[in-house]
């Protein structure tokens, strides 16, 4: 049984599901256009953990590969693959989270885009991103109080194949680490409790420090925030707000006008640069809307409003269809980071998801991750993981996931659009070498299916399109494309079996690619 029935199980729901496993597999790809065909062996090992209970909720999927070529096209590589979300309720009120994300993700928003980043040497870099932290959410009286702090570490492996990009092409940063600490705060009273009008207080503060450039991220905000009801389920509301945001960097060391780069070719830091301003505002911003709550099963809200110098728009929307289907939509604006955006999407991934949605090929996590509960429907990683960029920007977009689970059934739908705005520091900070100003979009879709064939047997298969657009020095437009399906087989009640075919292809710098793959491939469950 997959670990989404198990997930899916009332009977089961309270119990621990452990289970560690170890992995074979032999894998054949084939060139469709330049006709070289390549095997390579597989070994690996991972733990699935499932276990959800009033007080603990913990859901784990884990997998290293190591790959064996048998050419010199081919090199060896290792493969980590993994979410881990955990939620433990201390007291009624409060509660510790912890999670954590390993990841194949593209580095350069202009090179390459293969399918599957796992067998690709090109333009693509391990990612790790993990954060913990407690929420509080009591009552004083009839006012609620919530407060919350999270600790946000990413890591980026350097790309070892290179970027795919011409090498006329100016070279972009190579993105390193960063640290994040984000506190936020509330307090108020509903409408109806004390005043026809349900009245909140809140505020933030975020700051991150990233390794490339030293890299300093310092934002905070307060708020007050009015919600009138007019109907049934149906409240206007609005809110004002004072912000402070400052970005700074230093400048790239450069030794007889050339910018100087480690072994891992990111920027060397000039320890004689002094902090340059890339972003320094501070002011009121506004913003209104509508909330709509029809029912506990269906939440609307949309807002529109004035920030960061100009029009700004966000909503979200959830609609629990059953159990275990559900939609959730999110519509964003922000000034952050690829660090902040990392950890602020593993803390979003549900607690219960569908490990049947994962590529056979080992490439998984950096699309969309589907809940298998109605409350929890996923969320999709693609704008984030576009590209590891050091440079802050501005960040919009929706994303959307749909999911339909029942018995033995299992679908799933995600898309969106992201777009990026940088921000760095006017001027030779890196010579040769400007973001300031520039901006990326992406746009990507993804649908998932899955069916468990009685107590021993399941198939699966998934389909996904990307485009990559920006308007960076020597990029173009940028697209990739896959699917693949796979029958898995359970022996003896440990031993599975596995055959998995796949097509993948990318247009990028006008170089077109597609590749078929073959695997077949068994694990042995403890």
């Amino acid at each position: 049984m997959s670990l989404a029935a198990l997930a899916a199980t009332p009977a089961q729901a309270q119990r621990a599901q452990i289970r560690p496993h170890i992995d074979v597999g032999q894998v054949l790809t084939a060139d469709l256009q330049g006709g070289d065909v390549l095997t390579y062996s597989t070994v690996g090992a991972g733990i699935d953990v499932s276990m959800h209970s009033r007080r603990v909720e913990v859901q784990l999927s884990y997998n290293y590969q190591h790959r064996f070529s048998y050419d010199n096209a081919t090199p060896d590589d290792d493969v980590h693959s993994g979410i881990a979300i955990v939620r433990a309720r201390v007291t009624p009120g409060l509660t510790l989270e912890a999670g954590g994300m390993a990841v194949r993700g593209r580095t350069d928003i202009r090179g390459a885009s293969p399918g599957n980043l796992s067998l690709s040497g090109n333009n693509r870099s391990q990612i790790y991103s993990a954060y913990a932290g407690p929420n509080l959410s009591t009552h004083v009286g009839p006012m609620f109080v919530n407060g919350a702090y999270r600790f946000g570490y990413t890591r980026v492996e350097a790309p070892r194949g290179g970027t795919g990009v011409p090498g006329t092409a100016i070279p972009l940063d190579i993105y390193d680490d960063s640290t994040v600490h984000v506190a936020t705060a509330s307090a108020g009273v509903k409408s109806g409790t004390i005043l026809p009008i349900g009245i909140t207080v809140s505020g933030a503060y975020t700051r991150e420090n990233a390794g490339q450039l030293d890299n300093r991220f310092e934002g905070k905000y307060g708020r007050g925030d009015v919600v009138l009801p007019i109907g049934r389920g149906l409240a206007i509301a609005g809110g004002v707000g004072y912000e402070q945001i400052r970005i700074t960097q230093r400048d790239a060391l450069v030794v007889g006008g050339v910018v100087q780069r480690d072994a891992n070719g990111r920027f060397i830091t000039d320890p004689a640069s002094t902090p340059r301003i890339a972003y320094d505002t501070d002011g009121l911003f506004w913003d209104a809307g509508v909330i709509w709550r029809p029912s506990r099963r269906t939440f609307l809200e949309a807002r529109v409003g004035k920030r960061y110098g100009s029009w700004s728009y966000t909503g979200s929307l959830s609609y629990q269809i059953g159990p275990g289907s559900g939609l959730q939509v999110g519509v964003y604006d922000s000034v952050t980071s690829f660090g902040q955006q990392a950890n602020g999407g593993v803390a979003a991934l549900p607690t219960s998801f569908d490990t049947d949605s994962e590529n056979p090929f080992q490439q998984n996590n950096s699309g969309c991750t589907f809940g298998n509960q109605g409350s929890a429907a996923g969320s999709c990683m693609n704008g984030i993981f576009a590209s590891a960029a050091t440079g802050n920007y501005r960040a919009r977009g929706v994303t959307g996931v749909l999911v339909f689970n029942r018995g033995p059934n299992h679908l799933g739908f995600g898309g969106g659009y992201a777009r990026r705005d940088f921000i760095a520091p006017a001027g030779p900070g890196v010579p040769g070498i400007s973001i300031n100003g520039t901006s990326d979009q992406t746009y990507y879709a993804q649908i998932f299916a899955a069916r468990e064939l009685g107590r021993s047997a399941s198939i699966s298969g998934n389909a996904f399109i990307t485009m990559y657009d920006s308007d960076l020095p020597g990029s173009d437009t940028t697209m990739g494309w896959g699917a693949n399906g796979a029958y898995t087989q359970r022996f003896f009640g440990h031993l599975e079996g596995t055959a998995a075919v796949g097509v993948y292809g990318y247009k990028a710098q006008g170089t077109d690619q597609l590749n078929a793959q073959g695997l077949v491939g068994l694990r042995y469950g403890f």
